[in-house]
């Protein structure tokens, strides 16, 4: 599926993505590159993000290595786009992991990682741009969700606890920060067919099950997702902040 919108707002804008080597996050940084903006993508996976970068060949896009849950070289990672591309603009927290995992299983280490993995590099990564943006007048924060909590699906306790907590927190910090002129939002997809879940978790009956429950009825993919990222990201969504957006072909 392409986009073919064009969003003039977005062209030269600094935007930062976590997690932006594959996946949702991959969608997400071709999405903002075809706008013109300056990307710069951070995710742990070198393979990847090489191979992203040598495909699209163009100026406005660079990676860093980074383990998010290393929140002293997140901070580091944001301040060098800062010296390198300029003060940032959009922030998108993408990155997560939805390992499976029984309640039977997690040690209190387990537990941490987990929030440290889906949760708390969001709230530090939104707190170390927030200077950047407030240079430039204004701002732009982009949470990933999940529908998992709010369907109950079982097998992952710790990746539901993180993901219902991102709309508290997308609550909270839309609400301290709009007098600052940063917009903070929540973006919720639903299930959405990357490479790992067609590989990990698409069988012919959770995708019968899944045709059936969604009132559109085609499989939905990752540009799904960065199509509206971008109309949320641009002046257009200027209006929009402290709030859910589910992205899931109506499935809930």
């Amino acid at each position: 599926m392409s986009n073919d919108a064009v969003y003039p707002s977005l062209k030269n804008k600094v935007v930062l993505v976590t997690g932006g080597a594959s996946g949702i996050g991959e969608s997400i940084t071709r999405a903002m590159i075809k706008q013109g903006a300056k990307v710069r993508f951070l995710d742990f996976d070198e393979e990847a993000a090489t191979k992203l970068l040598n495909e699209l060949g163009t100026d406005n896009i660079s990676s860093q290595i980074c383990d998010l849950r290393d929140i002293d070289q997140l901070k580091n990672s944001v301040q060098e786009v800062s010296k390198t591309l300029g003060a940032i603009d959009v922030l998108v927290n993408n990155a997560a992991r939805d390992d499976r995992h029984s309640l039977e299983s997690i040690t209190s280490e387990y537990f941490d990682e987990r929030i440290a993995t889906n949760l708390k590099h969001q709230l530090f990564a939104a707190q170390a741009v927030v200077s950047d943006m407030e240079k430039k007048g204004g701002g732009v924060i982009i949470n990933m969700g999940s529908t998992s909590w709010m369907i109950g699906q079982g097998g992952m306790p710790c990746y539901t606890t993180a993901k219902s907590a991102i709309q508290g927190l997308t609550r909270g910090l839309a609400r301290d920060l709009g007098s600052k002129n940063i917009r903070v939002n929540c973006v919720v997809p639903g299930w959405i067919m990357t490479q790992r879940q067609m590989d990990m978790w698409l069988t012919p009956e959770s995708e019968k099950e899944l045709m059936e429950r969604q009132c559109i009825k085609r499989k939905l993919i990752p540009e799904d997702i960065a199509n509206f990222v971008l109309f949320m990201a641009s002046n257009e969504a200027s209006a929009c902040s402290n709030q859910t957006y589910i992205v899931d072909g109506g499935w809930l």
